[in-house]
């Protein structure tokens, strides 16, 4: 990775200073995802409260996250079975000598 670098990004109206070795504009992506997902919680709370939204929000995407490796984890889990299955389709089509 290369050096931290200041990467100046704004969420419902706050400007945040993130230093990350991450390239910049995937930083300003993240932060973009971020503010999409707290507004569309922001829409359903009585009132503005970007500290109530963005709090829901992190839990909205710790959801998404923690479903995501479960799937990878699936999906890993069942990789051996669907190479051991290819491996055999492949012998029986043309035998190795």
């Amino acid at each position: 990775m290369s050096e931290p670098q200041r990467v100046e990004v704004e969420i419902l109206g706050q400007k945040y200073t993130i230093r990350s070795e991450a390239d910049p504009q995937h930083v300003r992506d993240i932060a973009a995802y971020v503010e999409k997902r707290a507004k569309s919680v922001e829409g359903q709370l009585r009132g503005p409260d970007p500290v109530k939204a963005l709090a829901l929000a992190s839990l909205y995407i710790t959801d998404e996250l923690f479903r995501a490796r479960e799937e990878l984890s699936k999906f890993e889990g069942d990789l051996p079975k669907r190479i051991g299955a290819m491996v055999d389709l492949l012998d029986a089509i043309a035998p190795r000598r």
